[in-house]
C-alpha cells in the first residue's frame, strides 16, 4: 500500500528526510495551499506568495523527477483548508483507489517533523498512522541540542556557537579559530553613511507561476498585511542561487562593517536577505557558509565579514532553534517582565512620527523584510520599554516578515529582543535610548522628536521610556553586573530631572493607552 508523504511549504529541500525515506515509485508526495495556514496570522501578502510560488515550482521539480505529486491549489474548490484535512483527504482516496485497504488499515503518513508546536500536535492528532522523521537539514538536532544544553546553569550562543565551529570546521585553523579570535562583532558596529557604494537588491525576473500567485492573493486577500507589487524574491532553488550570487559579488566584503547600521531610504544595505530563501529550504545553510568561507580564503572578503555571516548561521539560527524546541509548546505564552499593553495601531501603518520607527515599519510593510538591528534595537526596543505584550509582538513578527516561522521568530522576540522568557536567551534586555539609534543610523536627524532631548515636549520618545523601563525593572535588574553602571548613573542624576524623565514617559505611555500614534 502506498504512503502519504507530507512536504509543507517551509520543507522546499530535495533531500528532505522524508522524501529520503519515501519509495518513488509507490508512495505519493502531498502539498497543499490552505487557508488555515495563510490565516492563522495575518501573514504579509509578499509572504503567502513567495510560500505558494515556491510550493508550485517545488512540486514541478519533484513531478519532473519521478515523484507523483497530489497537489491542492488554494482555488481547488475541493480543498478542505487545512493541512489536517487535506491528507484525511488523500488518504480516503487512497483507500478508495486500492482494493482491500481497508482490511490492511489506514494509509501511513510519512512526513518530516514541523518546525513549530502547533503542526506537530495536528500531525499526532490525525486519525491515521503518522510517522515524524527528525528535520536533519539542521546542524544540532533537538536531542543533541538538549544534550548540550543539560546541566548548564545558563545558555548562551557564543559557547554553542564555538562548539558547531568545531563540528564543522568553519574557519577553523586546527583546533584554534581563524585569526585568533572567535567572535569579531565588535568590528560589525560602524555607522553607515550616505555616500555608500551600496549594491541593488536582487530581483527575481517575472515568470508565469508567480504571476498567477500573485493574481490569486490579489483577489483572495485584497485587504491583507503589506504591499504585494512590485515583488522581487526568487521562488525557486535557481533564483535563490541568484541572489546568493549577488550577494557574495557584491556586498559580503562590507557585510560585516555595515551589518548594524540604518540608513534612512535604504532597505538593503549590505545584508544577504538569503534567510527567506533558506527557511523555506531552497538554500542549504551549511554550503552558504562553506562558501562564505571560501571567499575569506580567496582574499574577496575580510575575515570579520565572513565570520559574521557564519555566526548568523551556524552560531544564532542553530542556537534559536534549538532553544524553541527545548523550552516546549508553552515558550510563547512566556511573559517574565508582565508586559500587557497591546500593540500600537501604528504597527500596522508607519503612522509615527519618530522617524526610526516609520523607516522601519514602512519597510516591512512594502519589502515583508527589515534586517536584524531594525526588528531588535526599534521595533522590538519601543515595544520592550513600552510595556507592550510579547505575545502580541511575536504575531506582529510572524505576520510580517518573509523569513518568519515560529521556531525562529518566537525565541528572537520572546527571548532576545522582549526578555519575556526571563532570561533563557539573552543575559540582560535588549533596551536602548535614542542615543542608540543616532550612533548607529541617520533616522534621529530627519525626526520630528530631538534625540538630545531627555524629557518634555519634543523629546526622543525612547529616552524617558527607557529609564521608566529601568526603574520599572529595578528589583529584577539592578543586581545583573550588565546593567549596573546604568543604574548608578541613575541614581546620579538630579531628582528634578529624575521626575522629568519619569512624567514624560508617564505622558507617552499614557497616549498609548488612548490609542494615540507618538
Amino acid at each position: 500500500m502506498s504512503r502519504l508523504v507530507l512536504v509543507l511549504g517551509d520543507q522546499l529541500s530535495p533531500g528532505l528526510s522524508a522524501l529520503r525515506a519515501a519509495d518513488k515509485a509507490r508512495d505519493i508526495v502531498v502539498m497543499a495551499e490552505v487557508m488555515e495556514e495563510a490565516t492563522y496570522v495575518s501573514h504579509h501578502r509578499q509572504k503567502i506568495v513567495l510560500v505558494l510560488a515556491a510550493m508550485r515550482k517545488f512540486a514541478k521539480r519533484l513531478r519532473a523527477e519521478g515523484w507523483t505529486v497530489a497537489y491542492t491549489t488554494l482555488d481547488d474548490a475541493r480543498n478542505t483548508g487545512s493541512i489536517g484535512g487535506e491528507l484525511l483527504r488523500r488518504a480516503a482516496e487512497r483507500g478508495a483507489a486500492e482494493r482491500g485497504a481497508a482490511e490492511r488499515g489506514a494509509t501511513a503518513v510519512l512526513a518530516t517533523a514541523p518546525g513549530e508546536w502547533r503542526l506537530r500536535a495536528l500531525l499526532n492528532d490525525l486519525p491515521l498512522p503518522v510517522t515524524q522523521l527528525p528535520d536533519d537539514r539542521f546542524l544540532c538536532g533537538e536531542d543533541a541540542f538538549a544534550a548540550w544544553a543539560e546541566g548548564r546553569k545558563a545558555l548562551r550562543m557564543e559557547y554553542f556557537y564555538r562548539e558547531m565551529r568545531r563540528k564543522t570546521g568553519l574557519l577553523m585553523e586546527g583546533a584554534e579559530p581563524a585569526g585568533g579570535k572567535w567572535n569579531y562583532d565588535a568590528e560589525n558596529r560602524k555607522p553607515a553613511t550616505a555616500d555608500l557604494f551600496l549594491p541593488d537588491p536582487y530581483t527575481a525576473p517575472e515568470d508565469p507561476i508567480t504571476e498567477a500567485v500573485l493574481a490569486l492573493v490579489e483577489a483572495r486577500f485584497p485587504d491583507g498585511v503589506g504591499r504585494l507589487r512590485p515583488f522581487r524574491f526568487a521562488t525557486d532553488e535557481a533564483g535563490a542561487q541568484a541572489a546568493a550570487d549577488r550577494f557574495f559579488a557584491q556586498a559580503l566584503p562590507r557585510y560585516g562593517d555595515f551589518q548594524d547600521a540604518m540608513l534612512t531610504g535604504q532597505r538593503f544595505l549590505y545584508h544577504a536577505v538569503l534567510s527567506p530563501y533558506i527557511n523555506l529550504g531552497l538554500l542549504d545553510p551549511i554550503a552558504l557558509c562553506r562558501r562564505a568561507e571560501a571567499e575569506w580564503r580567496a582574499g574577496r572578503a575580510p575575515l570579520n565579514a565572513v565570520e559574521g555571516f557564519v555566526r548568523q548561521i551556524i552560531g544564532w539560527r542553530e542556537f534559536i532553534r534549538g532553544i524553541y524546541f527545548l523550552a516546549g509548546p508553552g515558550y510563547t505564552a512566556r511573559n517574565a517582565l508582565a508586559a500587557e499593553r497591546p500593540l500600537p495601531a501604528f504597527y500596522w501603518t508607519g503612522e509615527t512620527k519618530m522617524h526610526c520607527m516609520a523607516q522601519a515599519i514602512g519597510q516591512t510593510m512594502d519589502e515583508a523584510y527589515a534586517h536584524h538591528i531594525q526588528r531588535l534595537m526599534v521595533t522590538g526596543n519601543f515595544a520592550l520599554l513600552a510595556g507592550i505584550s510579547p505575545q502580541a509582538l511575536h504575531e506582529w513578527y510572524l505576520a510580517v516578515y518573509a523569513d518568519a516561522y515560529e521556531w525562529v521568530e518566537a525565541p528572537n522576540t520572546i527571548g532576545m529582543s522582549q526578555f519575556a522568557d526571563g532570561g533563557m536567551v539573552a543575559s540582560k534586555p535588549y533596551a536602548a535610548s535614542g542615543a542608540y539609534i543616532d550612533r548607529m543610523s541617520d533616522y534621529c536627524r530627519h525626526c520630528a522628536y530631538d534625540v538630545k532631548r531627555k524629557s518634555g515636549d519634543g523629546a526622543c520618545p525612547l529616552n524617558p521610556l527607557y529609564w521608566d523601563f529601568l526603574m520599572r525593572h529595578r528589583d529584577r535588574f539592578a543586581g545583573n553586573p550588565r546593567m549596573a553602571q546604568m543604574y548608578r548613573s541613575w541614581d546620579r542624576m538630579a531628582p528634578e530631572r529624575q521626575l522629568a524623565s519619569r512624567a514624560s514617559a508617564t505622558a507617552i505611555l499614557a497616549q498609548l493607552d488612548r490609542g494615540e500614534p507618538v
